[in-house]
């Protein structure tokens, strides 16, 4: 039987030019898979990557319709980081059951999004409750953090004179390229509802990570852990984020820093 993932039809990916979303349209080309990329920008002039590219927005609805047309798979990446993500998955479910086909709907969430009572993650939980309910076939993956946002995070401080951490809170961080072939993976093949979650391959304290982070990229100065109070950073605290069990990742955050030396100063 043809998998999904070998017919002609196009990927849809959503976000394609994202952390995340960049590195599924680079694998899915690299598979020869015919891609389409979804984005709120225009095609860059130099761009020469034999992708389909829809300028689309799903916070404001535009372009959706042209962008789910005879898609047999939507990778959806993109990210309204708040609220906006159930709307924009709203839309994205109810275009591709509108264009007339049954695209697999292959969601990207986060650990902990039914733990840790952070709106953002509320607003996950929710997106995957719409891709559940929206009668395509479907699969989510929930990923723990990635190594970009912990470096980020370090890196938003650079002319703080300390740094500052969450005291008693650690994380799990994932390689996004790592990330990016399980959802390929998945893509490929059948609809599966939620599989298992996928972490990074060491658990870390946070502060001890921002050392590890400041000292690659050259920079002297204090990490301060801050314990901060709430429902949220009790989750946190807990490990509600954290995928035990599912350290399934390979590239470890100290690997990911060597491999950027230099980024960020």
């Amino acid at each position: 039987m043809e998998s999904r993932g070998e017919v002609g039809a196009p990927v849809l990916v959503t976000g394609g030019t994202g952390t995340l979303g960049r590195q599924v349209v680079r694998r899915l080309l690299e598979r020869g898979r015919a891609v389409r990329v979804l984005s709120r920008r225009p095609r860059p002039a130099d761009d020469r990557e034999p992708y389909e590219w829809t300028t689309g927005d799903l916070e404001k609805g535009s372009g959706i319709e042209e962008a789910v047309a005879g898609a047999a798979v939507i990778v959806h990446c993109a990210t309204a980081a708040g609220r906006g993500d159930v709307a924009a998955t709203r839309r994205l479910a109810d275009a591709a059951r509108r264009s007339g086909g049954r695209p697999h709907l292959v969601h990207v969430s986060i650990v902990g999004v039914d733990r840790v009572p952070l709106p953002y993650y509320r607003a996950k939980l929710e997106a995957e409750r719409v891709v559940e309910e929206s009668g395509l076939p479907w699969t989510v993956l929930r990923a723990t953090q990635f190594h970009d946002l912990i470096a980020g995070t370090v890196d938003a401080q650079r002319r703080l004179p300390v740094a500052v951490a969450f005291a008693g809170v650690r994380f799990q961080p994932v390689d996004a390229a790592e990330v990016a072939d399980r959802l390929v993976e998945l893509a490929a093949g059948e609809p599966a509802g939620r599989v298992p979650d996928m972490g990074g391959p060491q658990v870390r304290d946070h502060a001890e990570l921002t050392r590890t982070t400041l000292r690659a990229r050259g920079r002297r100065r204090p990490v301060l852990p801050l314990r901060l109070p709430g429902k949220i950073f009790r989750g946190y605290r807990a490990g509600g984020h954290l995928a035990p069990g599912r350290e399934v990742g390979r590239v470890t955050y100290d690997e990911y820093l060597a491999a950027r030396t230099g980024a960020g100063r």
